[in-house]
């Protein structure tokens, strides 16, 4: 090992600190492990003092003898050493560089492992991948440890916080404005910091009710990243653009419009051209990989200021794990990974089948698919919901039975074109939960406060209405 990955002295001084005064010990061990040490004695004498401070005992010189020559590791020359060293009158800059060498070790001994998987192994590049952004994911979080904040810190914060608040002009948004005025009064906007689940059954608009929410961020010149396991970036875009012109989305997917329509398209699309949005349609994408994308997406565009995951049901852990384990790792590190980046992040999730039994179909928290886990780790938690989509089940059901039974059954199925909606607020760790009473457009596949039709804004222009700066 290259010497300027270790330093002996440093590890003998500062073990030489706590053998006379065994204090510090409490304090070095909330950042020190024993594997953090190089020289392997050095290792033995911190986990004895480990085992010493466990079993209520004390730290000093008799005792760690006593417990190192039990467990056949004592080294007279290498204790002699320790007790030779000058104890610090300050241990946190030698602990905080012993940390520092430890991980660049760690780091290092990764790039092994690399080689290994890769040549020695020759496990496929998916497979090292993997592994690779696991151990590294594990060697940043023992490395991120953060000190207590002081009332005094704590209370300058607050002040700042609530003064950001007055220069607002008592705004009823805290966080980013979500496009839609109810919504916003319930939630005060989605906060940087959260994790927001958007949950529904098959159908329900979940992907669409997050890409109005997204656009609206866009409209405000902030940045979003989107993660698409399920359906390829064009399809996202051209729902979007369907949503944003008012051009039906089926037309659009056929290229089956008029000479203003592909001029408004043409508009719009310039529009969205220069906004900062950023998608990712890998679709095999781990917990890990995620974190390590938009960690780097943040560094490189700090004005990214919302991230969008469609859904977190494809996601994988990165692991062995039993399902239900895996997506407590993937929720946790979500909620993490948007405290650390400082943003809010929307997790799209599917809801269990069992709730199509019941004569209320509207979702709860039980609803969830591994719910525990999700439950506790999300700040706001919305449901889409729109009764249309199941009474239109119920009556395609009672027309293929009576067709069974050869009977003659006029059973109309209205196909409406704007349907009702509920976004049910079913936890909210910062405000109250309830319902906010939308509408579904289908044609634009859009969400919108309004049931009237959308007029399109080439429409609005020739009619001489003042248009709206996008």
């Amino acid at each position: 090992m290259e010497a300027h990955l270790y330093n002996l002295n440093i590890e003998r001084a500062v073990l030489s600190s706590i053998i006379f005064d065994p204090s510090l010990y409490e304090e070095i061990a909330a950042v020190l492990k024993p594997q953090d040490f190089y020289h392997p004695f050095h290792k033995n004498i911190f986990a004895a003092m480990e085992e010493l401070f466990r079993e209520d005992q004390p730290i000093d010189e008799e005792f760690l003898k006593e417990k190192l020559i039990y467990k056949k590791q004592f080294d007279e020359n290498e204790f002699l050493e320790i007790l030779a060293a000058n104890p610090l009158s300050n241990t946190s800059a030698y602990v905080k560089e012993i940390k520092e060498k430890a991980t660049k070790r760690e780091l290092v001994h990764l790039t092994t492992e690399i080689k290994k998987l890769t040549i020695e192994q020759d496990l496929p590049a998916t497979d090292v991948i993997d592994e690779v952004q696991s151990k590294l994911y594990k060697i940043t979080q023992e490395t991120s440890a953060k000190d207590f904040k002081e009332s005094l810190e704590v209370v300058k914060d607050t002040l700042n916080h609530i003064l950001k608040m007055k220069e607002k002009g008592n705004s009823i948004l805290v966080g980013l404005d979500t496009g839609f005025y109810e919504l916003n009064l319930k939630t005060a906007g989605f906060s940087p910091g959260d994790l927001i689940i958007i949950a529904a059954r098959p159908s329900m608009g979940k992907t669409a009710f997050s890409l109005n929410i997204a656009q609206n961020v866009l409209d405000h010149d902030k940045g979003v990243a989107i993660f698409s396991l399920e359906m390829p970036a064009e399809q996202l875009l051209l729902r979007m653009l369907s949503a944003k012109a008012a051009i039906p989305l089926q037309r659009l997917r056929v290229g089956n419009l008029t000479d203003q329509e592909w001029s408004e398209i043409s508009r719009v699309s310039d529009y969205m051209a220069s906004r900062k949005l950023f998608i990712d349609d890998e679709g095999l994408i781990n917990v890990h990989q995620l974190r390590a994308k938009l960690r780097k997406l943040k560094s490189t565009h700090p004005d990214i200021e919302l991230a969008i995951i469609d859904y977190l049901q494809l996601m994988s852990g990165g692991s062995n794990k039993e399902r239900h384990l895996e997506i407590s790792e993937i929720s946790r590190s979500l909620k993490l990974l948007a405290r650390e980046l400082e943003i809010p992040i929307i997790a799209l999730s599917q809801l269990n089948r069992s709730l199509e039994s019941r004569t209320d179909k509207r979702p709860m928290l039980s609803d969830l698919r591994e719910s525990g886990a999700i439950e506790q780790d999300a700040d706001v938690i919305l449901f889409v919901y729109r009764d249309d989509v199941y009474k239109i089940k119920e009556m395609k059901e009672k027309a293929k039975e009576a067709a069974k039974k050869g009977e003659k059954v006029d059973i109309t199925i209205p196909e409406k074109k704007v349907e009702e909606a509920e976004i049910i607020i079913g936890k909210q760790r910062n405000g109250p939960t309830g319902i906010v009473k939308l509408y579904f457009h289908k044609d634009y596949v859009k969400f919108a406060e309004e049931a009237t039709e959308t007029i399109r804004e080439y429409e609005m222009k020739e009619s001489h209405i003042e248009m709206p700066e996008i």
